[in-house]
């Protein structure tokens, strides 16, 4: 944990390891059972008719939010915080919420993050397209580019092929309910994730972090990216899981406050 993290770490309260473990694993069974829950309904069972002009788009927008909770598991296990000091468990969840959500190889996502952390906004980063003037579609494109590759490819492909050739699943289902939430997540993940908290702005950032949080309310936060948008917090206390960063968020603004005061 970084100097200023752990000055005002103490501010967020403190949480025993195994209650965290217990939470975090509740919620992300949770939302892998939802996810896989509708997501069997849509493939199999779904039939089009005249109630699909609401239904439909409904559907996809439940799982695309739920392909956002599954990386968003992912991304804590990459930090050890879905379950703290249990490492083997943090790579089971985190490996089979990203191979669900699109074939990605944990392990290799996982080195890429840590370079986000440590080099956020920098050439190094990953996560960071350093062509000014930082355009929306231009960062995205270069965001999937490196992340959505061969290996990913494959197992799409791999994916589609098992759904409509051995199981007989209409291909129009499984592009309006597979591929196409999948995408959109990566839009949302990428939008309040990655572009709005690291897109260079004035006023300028306030830290070497590079990073800005939104000033949603906690049920739009959760809406749009499973808090992932308090994104400042996130890079103050990467221990802290995705369900906690609304308390973070509250303890640095009244941590602010108090110092303005």
């Amino acid at each position: 944990m970084s100097t200023e993290a752990g000055a005002s770490g103490r501010d967020i309260g403190r949480i025993d390891p195994a209650t965290q473990a217990a939470v975090g694993l509740t919620l992300a069974v949770m939302v892998i059972a939802a996810w896989a829950a509708l997501h069997v309904h849509a493939m199999f069972f779904y039939s089009w008719g005249a109630h699909s002009v609401l239904t439909a788009p409904m559907l996809v927008a439940v799982l695309c939010w739920l392909y956002v909770g599954l990386f968003i598991i992912a991304h804590d296990s990459m930090h050890g915080s879905l379950a703290p000091f249990r490492p083997g468990t943090n790579r089971a969840f985190g490996r089979l919420t990203l191979l669900i959500y699109a074939g990605f190889d944990f392990d290799a996502l996982n080195k890429k993050h840590h370079l986000h952390h440590r080099h956020s906004g920098t050439e190094a980063d990953p996560d960071f397209s350093d062509a000014p003037p930082h355009g929306f579609w231009r960062w995205y494109y270069e965001f999937m580019a490196e992340y959505f590759s061969g290996r990913e490819a494959i197992v799409v492909t791999l994916a589609v092929w098992v759904y409509v050739g051995l199981f007989g699943v209409p291909l129009v289902n499984v592009l309006a309910f597979w591929a196409a939430p999948a995408l959109l997540s990566s839009l949302q993940l990428f939008t309040f994730g990655t572009y709005l908290p690291h897109v260079p702005a004035h006023p300028a950032f306030s830290d070497r972090h590079n990073a800005r949080s939104n000033d949603y309310p906690v049920w739009l936060s959760l809406l749009t990216c499973f808090h992932f948008g308090y994104h400042h917090e996130h890079h103050l206390f990467p221990g802290v899981p995705w369900w906690r960063l609304p308390t973070a968020r509250a303890a640095q603004r009244a941590q602010s406050a108090e110092s303005a005061g």
